[in-house]
């Protein structure tokens, strides 16, 4: 019977896996709690490949507990049910360790209908998921469960596998593995293991007795495999957060590297998007002109497409990084709707209401407005605010060229009206 070489290879003690060294490294806290045999309902969150399945089945094993492997996707509330049936049978002595992959695809109603079964301790819960359990996962089981956070295992703790598969998957045929290939596979895989394990399976498959693995080969197993994105996943967000971050920072390389990746993977309008924003949010009036010309860039892109498209949001991407920055605008405009949610509106003051229909004077509408261009420099002393927020200052000019030098224009004029 056909079993893949990853779980011909997976790790049987904590010692064999890799990676995870915070959560699974000598005196570590998740270590610490099962080497205690004293296991608390948990939630393992990373994404794929990175050792939460295998690290559950040595829990199990280590707690001498019966482990039943269910789905999200294909389970039911009636699979735990059957599993509680088995307790205090003798399939399952020492009770059950449930370990439930990708929980966030449970609905809230079938999630808290969980806690009957893991509140009074006979069967302990390890679910896994693969996105951000404090938005998938409802706060009834979070309360009940410590969260544990996997990471990508870091390409030298890849190799390590890597090369105790090649000579599992060999199985003593001899082989030429050219210079460089193991290393590669372990950087391409992006931190997933089992993804590097499947690429040397891939390339030791009906290799012949003296045969050549070449880093050719490897190059086009692994290719673009490296890349984690998911467009409805968090990945997404995390690769637009750190590109918005890297444009604030005024960091142009770590910028160019977040849009390539949101453009390896074809997502144009999100990165589109986001560049938009940030110019009014992050530049704003330090350099006003910076939307107009990401307006333009983001235009030509979608007139263009991919892959061409790549060249006119990575010169919008680099203008925005190295760009002056001022996030008045921002602060401005916040600060304003602070006060209308707080109910701080009023009325808009009588001289500024609309008097451009007949009986608005009788009613005192705009009797007393003064119109700002008959006076010197345009501009003459009078309330705009509504009476309940006069005197409120919501604008704040920025510490940049452009923006000092219109306080200064008005400062001069103002303090001569």
């Amino acid at each position: 019977m056909y079993q893949p070489l990853a779980d011909k290879i997976r790790p049987q003690t904590l010692d064999d896996v890799v990676g995870q060294r915070e959560l699974l490294g000598k005196g570590a806290v998740l270590r610490r709690i099962i080497e205690g045999g004293n296991i608390p309902n948990m939630i393992f969150y990373g994404p794929s490949g990175i050792g939460k399945t295998t690290v559950a089945g040595i829990i199990a094993k280590q707690t001498e507990r019966r482990l039943y492997r269910l789905n999200a996707t294909t389970a039911s509330i009636s699979d735990i049910k059957a599993i509680i049936d088995e307790l205090d049978t003798f399939l399952a002595p020492n009770g059950a360790l449930v370990y439930l992959d990708e929980i966030q695809y449970f609905n809230k109603k079938q999630q808290q209908s969980l806690l009957e079964f893991i509140e009074n301790g006979r069967m302990t819960l390890i679910a896994s998921t693969t996105e951000n359990p404090y938005f998938y996962i409802y706060n009834a089981i979070l309360s009940r469960c410590t969260v544990f956070e996997f990471k990508p295992v870091p390409p030298e703790e890849v190799l390590r596998a890597v090369g105790r598969a090649f000579t599992i998957a060999l199985d003593g045929r001899a082989a030429a593995i050219e210079d460089g290939v193991p290393e590669y596979i372990a950087r391409a895989c992006g931190g997933d293991v089992r993804k590097a394990l499947g690429a040397v399976e891939l390339l030791t498959g009906g290799l012949a007795d003296g045969g050549a693995v070449t880093l050719a080969d490897a190059e086009q197993v692994a290719q673009r495999s490296n890349m984690r994105y998911d467009r409805d996943g968090d990945s997404h967000y995390d690769v637009l957060s750190a590109l918005h971050k890297s444009i604030r920072g005024s960091d142009p390389d770590a910028a160019l590297h977040y849009l390539a990746q949101l453009l390896e993977a074809g997502d144009m309008i999100s990165a589109a998007r986001r560049l938009l924003v940030i110019a009014s949010e992050d530049i704003g009036l330090a350099y006003p002109q910076a939307a107009a010309v990401v307006k333009a860039c983001v235009d030509s892109a979608f007139q263009l497409g991919l892959p061409e498209a790549r060249i006119p949001l990575a010169e919008a991407a680099i203008l925005l990084a190295t760009s002056p920055k001022s996030n008045s605008v921002a602060l401005g405009i916040e600060a304003a709707l602070a006060d209308l949610r707080a109910g701080n509106a009023g009325e808009v003051p009588a001289h500024l209401k609309d008097a451009h229909y007949g009986g608005a004077a009788k009613l005192g509408r705009g009797l007393t407005y003064r119109f700002p261009h008959d006076y010197p420099g345009h501009w003459v002393r009078q309330q705009y605010l509504p009476d309940l927020l006069a005197g409120h200052k919501y604008y704040e000019y920025g510490q940049n060229k452009n923006e000092q030098a219109a306080k200064a224009y008005w400062d001069r004029i103002k303090g001569n009206g």
